[in-house]
């Protein structure tokens, strides 16, 4: 097989596997043996085949597409990292086995208030930026396939969260955003830099650093 063919079939099997979890293929695996054997084996699965994407990208020839941006990445990467750390320090209720955070009153705090997916859009970020910056064909099906599943993983994650979780998730998604800084532009919500604090976002900018 082509060694970008060989990607981009890695690539939609990726993504395959993390659109299951939208589809009552979901209900029926959990039912079958449990949630927390599903949910390892659908992050063994995940591993696998970001494993596998990995190596077919190392293999597809390097055939650009546009002048690299390598300059990119410097300018975009800190906004990704800080999104991340904030993401992964926060209790946040889209989080597997958090949504007993919106039971608290201001569920929307933090880095929840710039937006309700700081992770996605650290992945977002990060695979656009590696994306434009190394310009080719093979790093548009990598990159691209990461940024497409981020993108439309914020929009399947909304609608299965509203299905589960009914009047809780609702009242949470009236007061965020997905887009960065849209529930604050529209009054919805408003930045409070106190509940963010500083340690988060030097905690992500010293990642970025070190890598």
């Amino acid at each position: 097989m082509d060694n970008t063919l060989h990607l981009l079939l890695a690539t939609v099997v990726f993504l395959g596997i993390h659109v299951l979890p939208s589809t009552p293929l979901r209900a029926l695996a959990v039912r079958l043996i449990g949630e927390r054997p599903y949910l390892g084996l659908f992050s063994l699965m995940s591993a696998a085949g970001l494993v596998w994407m990995s190596v077919a990208y190392g293999r597809a020839p390097m055939e650009a597409l546009w002048p690299a941006q390598h300059f990119l990445p410097v300018f975009v990467l800190p906004f990704a990292f800080v999104l991340l750390a904030c993401g992964l320090l926060e209790r946040n209720p889209t989080a597997v086995g958090q949504a007993g955070a919106l039971k608290h009153p201001e569920a929307a705090r933090g880095i929840l208030r710039v937006t309700r997916h700081p992770l996605m859009w650290a992945i977002m970020l990060w695979a656009g930026a590696h994306m434009l910056a190394v310009g080719s064909l093979r790093s548009v099906v990598f990159f691209g396939g990461l940024l497409l599943l981020a993108a439309a993983g914020t929009t399947l994650q909304d609608a299965r969260k509203a299905l589960a979780l009914g009047g809780d998730w609702k009242r949470f998604a009236a007061a965020t955003s997905n887009i960065p800084f849209a529930a604050i532009a529209r009054g919805r919500n408003k930045l409070v830099w106190r509940e963010i604090g500083w340690w988060q976002p030097a905690a992500g900018l010293a990642l970025f650093a070190l890598l």
